[in-house]
């Protein structure tokens, strides 16, 4: 079964968190090894280690790791979303701590029950259960679980900050040396962004742009693009070369946002008496990507097709549409079912000596 660019992102994004769980158990399984391992007798309430005490531990971790990952993007992520950065750690860290007692209530009779080789509700099972809440070693693995837990929450909020292909890249070291790569650009700006701005207020314009942004996110990931940067209310969403021309994804993702503003329609009436219109402009070419940076890192691309593509985008206005490309970009992707493409001509653009054929893109009437 083939899954959707969503779900891919998904599961990209929840799959770290059980990478991080594992890892923090080996390292807590590794100390408690060297500290009590080799002693004759085991504490009171301690499970002894063996081979299988040990995998059943790493598949444990893996799957509570996973199981705080899907909480994570497809629950908590919006829930708390409303709080600051501070906030947001304590109150998932409280949530994910009672979670999590709860699971050690669930896991420790089962792996009592493999040390023991009896049934996980015999009365011995739960007497060394008691014994093990009421000593050191609970306090200790408690200490361990809060560590794993602050170590996928801190990977959360630089995910979500950063962006979850931006952290990875930085950690693969990708664009540590810079790379050049073909890529696909789209420049989307909101209109009449001043007078919606004037007439709203800074504290309402910004509520609205955290709306506009997020009607975007959607369409954005279904159709494999990736947020390259957020400026005021225009918005950069690139592609590699590949996933932008495979199924028209560069293209299908822009009338994809209209849809999904069209969907939003009576929430933007209701909170700010307008829905908001924009327009866009694509192009494609050769990037040097790499990070730059000296007190704060980034990893952004340099080159004409940006400086390009933001201009086309400003043409949308003198040829009374919402999206335009390029006649490179045009020439890569062919036929588009459903999407009716007009030649403009040669057109000259701001600041630049050659001109460059564009395209004006209309979805077709069913």
């Amino acid at each position: 079964m083939k899954l959707s660019p969503k779900l891919r992102w998904q599961i990209g994004r929840i799959i770290p968190f059980g990478v991080i769980w594992l890892i923090c158990s080996w390292v807590f399984l590794l100390t408690e090894f060297a500290i009590s391992g080799f002693q004759s007798v085991t504490p009171d309430g301690v499970i002894a280690l063996s081979p299988g005490i040990v995998l059943f531990a790493s598949v444990a971790t893996i799957f509570v790791g996973l199981f705080v990952g899907v909480l994570e993007v497809s629950l908590l992520k919006k829930l708390f979303s409303r709080y600051s950065l501070g906030k947001k750690i304590v109150l998932k860290f409280a949530f994910y701590l009672c979670f999590l007692f709860l699971m050690n209530v669930i896991f420790y009779p089962l792996a009592g029950s493999i040390d023991q080789q009896i049934s996980p509700f015999d009365i011995r099972i739960w007497k060394k259960f008691v014994q093990f809440v009421t000593s050191i070693n609970f306090l200790s693995t408690m200490v361990q679980i809060s560590f794993s837990l602050l170590v996928s929450l801190i990977y959360a909020a630089i995910s979500d900050n950063l962006g979850h292909n931006v952290l990875l890249n930085f950690f693969t070291g990708r664009y540590h040396k810079p790379v050049k790569e073909e890529r696909i650009f789209m420049f989307l700006d909101m209109r009449s962004s001043t007078a919606i701005a004037e007439e709203l207020g800074h504290t309402q314009y910004f509520e609205l742009l955290k709306e506009y942004y997020d009607a975007m996110s959607d369409p954005v990931i279904n159709h494999r693009g990736e947020v390259y940067q957020y400026i005021g209310d225009e918005v950069v969403v690139s592609w590699s070369l590949e996933k932008g021309i495979a199924n028209a994804n560069c293209l299908r993702c822009f009338f994809a946002i209209q849809k999904s503003f069209e969907k939003r329609s009576d929430r933007f009436v209701k909170r700010f008496h307008r829905v908001p219109a924009f327009k866009a402009g694509l192009h494609l070419g050769e990037v040097t990507t790499g990070e730059v940076g000296a007190l704060k890192k980034e990893i952004v691309f340099t080159g004409d097709v940006l400086n390009a593509t933001s201009r086309i985008q400003s043409l949308c206005n003198q040829f009374e549409t919402d999206l335009l490309i390029s006649a490179d970009l045009y020439q890569r992707i062919g036929y588009v079912p459903g999407l009716s493409f007009e030649t403009l001509g040669e057109t000259s653009l701001k600041g630049k000596s050659t001109k460059i054929d564009l395209y004006k893109v209309t979805e077709k009437k069913a």
